[in-house]
């Protein structure tokens, strides 16, 4: 990372929280510490400055709405976003009053937002992803007729908002060939150690090799 102290700030739902303590600025168990704890290491000359504020149970909706003080107040260099599947859990679950799936439209007026309020900022969108285990099974095929629409709606916004994509889904799909969906995603949803390693690691190739934002991740 180049001139001045940079901030990168992490942003979803309990996958990125990571059990992160709210009362101090830690990171939580989960991408985002390992992600940082690489990063900061390698750059410790230029005191890059980490930033999660992932809050378990967001839908899109919720981060939207709280977008203002938790994301625009520390005018982030780079902001990293994986939310959407408490969005379809709750369409699952049938948990939802209203008539329409909002995940679209509030994940599009966030971005809009933070084009207009941020311009130099950096975005970097991670696919949302499940597995077949544990909470996912039993309405698995409800699942697979929400989360694919997501993934598109997701890489679409992407290249819309000339934002870095990071895929996730074959990522894990590939994984489970060397162990059981479990071992990566704990109950279909939830990663453990491995898949949040499994996260970070793809997150850096990406980012590193991005020709938007590759070159603040190098020494």
């Amino acid at each position: 990372m180049t001139d001045k102290q940079k901030v990168v700030m992490f942003q979803g739902d309990s996958i990125t929280d990571g059990g992160r303590p709210k009362e101090s600025e830690g990171h939580g168990t989960s991408y985002p510490y390992l992600i940082a704890s690489r990063v900061g290491a390698d750059l410790a000359n230029q005191s890059p400055t980490f930033y999660n504020r992932g809050i378990s149970g967001n839908r899109v909706s919720d981060m939207n709405a709280r977008w203002n003080e938790d994301t625009f107040y520390y005018s982030p260099d780079v902001i990293s976003i994986l939310i959407g599947v408490n969005d379809a859990w709750r369409i699952v679950d049938n948990g939802p009053k209203g008539a329409t799936d909002r995940f679209e439209r509030h994940y599009t007026a966030l971005l809009a937002e933070t084009r207009e309020v941020l311009p130099e900022t950096t975005l970097i969108l991670l696919e949302p992803f499940v597995l077949k285990t544990g909470s996912t099974v039993e309405e698995w095929d409800r699942w697979m007729d929400i989360i694919p629409t997501y993934q598109a709606k997701v890489r679409q916004l992407a290249d819309q908002y000339d934002t870095v994509f990071v895929p996730l889904q074959e990522m894990f799909d590939q994984a489970c060939k060397l162990a059981d969906a479990s071992f990566w995603l704990y109950d279909g949803v939830h990663p453990t150690a491995a898949g949040h390693a499994l996260i970070a690691d793809q997150w850096l190739t990406i980012v590193k090799k991005s020709p938007k934002i590759g070159h603040l991740f190098h020494k």
